[in-house]
C-alpha cells in the first residue's frame, strides 16, 4: 500500500481544527499533523476563556461546526450537562468544550496515526522539493506535501504612538486576549485603545468596583445588540457598488429592521466583495466599514446591557478622537488625544493602557516569526488591502510572482483580504470544508499521477 501523504496544519483553534477535520473524514485521505503552540488543541485564543461573562456574538442556532449539519451544536447541548442559555447566547468557554469533544471524537475514530497533535510552534517553512518542510520551535522537522495556516487572529500591533519605555512597562498590555494579562493594583483609570468587540472582552473582564475605562477610537462607534429574540430573515439581494449595496440595506431596514436587512445581506457578502474592484474595497474600508462591523458584529443582549450599565455610571466612557501620544510617568501614562472634527488636543492620564485595536492586517508588521520568514522568501505576499495575505478562490496563497505557491493554503482571518467575512464560525466552516476538498483533490492527483 503506497504511503499516505503528510498534511502539516499550522494552528489548532476554530480554522486549524475544522480544516483537519475534514481531511481526516475522508477515510482515503492524508496524514494530518496538527500544530499549536499553546497546550489547548482545539478551543484557540476565542474559546480558552473560563470568563462567565464572555458570551458568543452568534446565537448557538448558527454555530455548528459544519455547514451540512446546521443542528450539530444544538444537538452537542442537548447531550451535555453544565451550560446555561443567555437568550439563545452561550459562554465561548461551553463552545471551547464542543470543539474539544469534535477532537477527541475525531482522534477516537480515526485510523491510529492518521491525525497527530503537535504541541509546538512552526517558526519556519520551507520549500522541500515538491512538498514543504516545517521546522518547528524544538528543533524538530515535519515534511508535508501541503501546509495550511491556521493561524487565527494576529495579535495587535503597538500603537504608534506609543514609547519605548512605555511598551516595555507593565503599564501596557499588549495582547489583550493574554489570560496572565494583570494591571497595576493601583489601575483605577485604563485606557483602551479601539472601541469594537475587543474593548468590551477587556472592559468586562478587567472591571472592578472603582475602576473606570476610558475607550478612544476614530469614530467612537461601539457594537450594537443584538435583538432580544432571533426574527425571521427576509430575501434581500444586493448588487452593485458600496453606496449601492448600502442604499438596499437602507431601504430594506425600514421600520426598524436594520439587524434582519444585516442578516439577510450575510450570505451574499463574500459575492458582493468578489465582485468589487480594489477601488470600491478601499472606499467600503475607509468609509462605510467602521458602520459595517458595528451593526454586523454585534453584542448578546445580556452583554449589551451590562455594556450600557457601565456607560450610564461612567465606568466605560467612550470617546471618538485620535492618540498622538503616549507617554509613561513614573505612575501613570500621560495621554494626548484629539477630538474627532477638533483641532485642539486633550490630555488624559490612567494608570494603564490595554492594546484592543483589534484584528491586525498588515503583515509588514506582523510579529510572527513564521510570517516574517515567508515574507521574506516571497513565499506570501500582503493583499491589496493589507487586510491579511493574498489568496486564491481555493485559499491557496499567492507568492510575491503573482502565482499560487503549490500545496500552501490558509484558512481564517488571514484570508480576509479574499473573502472579507472571514472572522466568525460561519462563515470559516465554510472556507475549511472548501479548502480541504481543494488539499483532497490536490493530493489525489499527484498520487494518480
Amino acid at each position: 500500500m503506497a504511503q499516505r501523504p503528510t498534511v502539516a496544519v499550522i494552528g489548532a483553534g476554530f480554522s486549524g481544527l475544522l480544516t483537519a477535520l475534514h481531511l481526516t473524514a475522508d477515510p482515503n485521505g492524508p496524514t494530518v499533523r496538527l500544530i499549536e503552540r499553546s497546550r489547548s488543541f482545539g478551543r484557540g485564543a476565542a474559546y480558552s476563556t473560563g470568563n462567565p461573562d464572555h458570551l458568543l456574538n452568534v446565537r448557538v442556532a448558527n454555530m455548528s461546526a459544519y455547514p451540512d449539519d446546521p443542528e450539530h451544536f444544538t444537538r452537542w447541548l442537548a447531550t451535555h450537562e453544565g451550560w446555561r442559555s443567555h437568550g439563545g447566547f452561550v459562554t465561548r468557554g461551553v463552545y471551547g468544550d464542543y470543539l474539544q469533544d469534535l477532537l477527541r471524537e475525531a482522534l477516537e475514530n480515526t485510523a491510529a496515526g492518521r491525525l497527530l497533535l503537535e504541541q509546538d510552534e512552526a517558526v519556519d517553512l520551507q520549500r522541500a522539493g515538491e512538498g514543504w518542510r516545517v521546522r518547528l520551535a524544538l528543533g524538530r522537522e515535519i515534511d508535508a506535501q501541503a501546509v495550511v495556516l491556521a493561524l487565527g487572529v494576529l495579535r495587535p500591533a503597538p500603537p504608534a504612538v506609543a514609547t519605548e519605555a512605555l511598551l516595555g512597562s507593565p503599564r501596557y498590555i499588549g495582547d489583550p486576549w493574554d489570560l496572565a494579562a494583570r494591571l497595576p493594583d493601583d489601575a483605577d483609570d485604563v485606557l483602551l485603545t479601539g472601541s469594537g468587540l475587543t474593548m468590551i472582552d477587556a472592559a468586562v473582564t478587567l472591571w472592578r468596583p472603582g475602576r473606570r475605562f476610558w475607550a478612544i477610537s476614530r469614530r467612537g462607534l461601539i457594537p450594537r445588540a443584538h435583538a432580544p429574540v432571533a426574527a425571521n430573515v427576509p430575501e434581500l439581494e444586493a448588487a452593485g457598488s458600496p453606496r449601492q449595496v448600502l442604499a438596499t440595506v437602507r431601504e430594506a431596514s425600514g421600520d426598524g429592521q436594520w439587524r434582519e436587512a444585516i442578516d439577510a445581506l450575510r450570505p451574499q457578502v463574500r459575492g458582493i466583495w468578489e465582485s468589487w474592484s480594489q477601488a470600491q474595497r478601499r472606499s467600503f474600508l475607509r468609509h462605510l466599514r467602521p458602520w459595517w462591523d458595528v451593526h454586523r458584529h454585534r453584542l448578546a443582549p445580556s452583554v449589551a446591557r451590562r455594556v450600557g450599565l457601565l456607560m450610564r455610571s461612567r465606568e466605560l466612557v467612550v470617546r471618538a478622537g485620535e492618540i498622538t501620544s503616549l507617554t509613561p510617568s513614573r505612575d501613570n501614562v500621560e495621554v494626548t488625544w484629539r477630538p474627532r472634527g477638533a483641532k485642539l488636543t486633550r490630555r488624559l492620564s490612567v494608570a494603564a493602557v490595554v492594546n484592543c485595536a483589534g484584528l491586525l492586517g498588515d503583515l509588514d508588521r506582523a510579529s510572527e516569526p513564521l510570517l516574517q520568514r515567508l515574507l521574506a522568501r516571497g513565499h506570501i505576499r500582503p493583499d491589496p488591502c493589507r487586510l491579511g495575505a493574498e489568496v486564491d478562490p481555493a485559499s491557496r496563497l499567492i507568492g510575491t510572482g503573482g502565482a499560487p505557491e503549490p500545496g500552501l493554503y490558509a484558512v481564517g482571518p488571514l484570508t480576509r483580504g479574499a473573502f472579507w467575512e472571514i472572522t466568525s464560525v460561519p462563515d470559516i466552516r465554510t472556507q475549511a470544508a472548501e479548502a480541504a476538498q481543494a488539499i483532497l483533490g490536490r493530493l489525489r492527483r499527484a498520487q494518480a499521477a
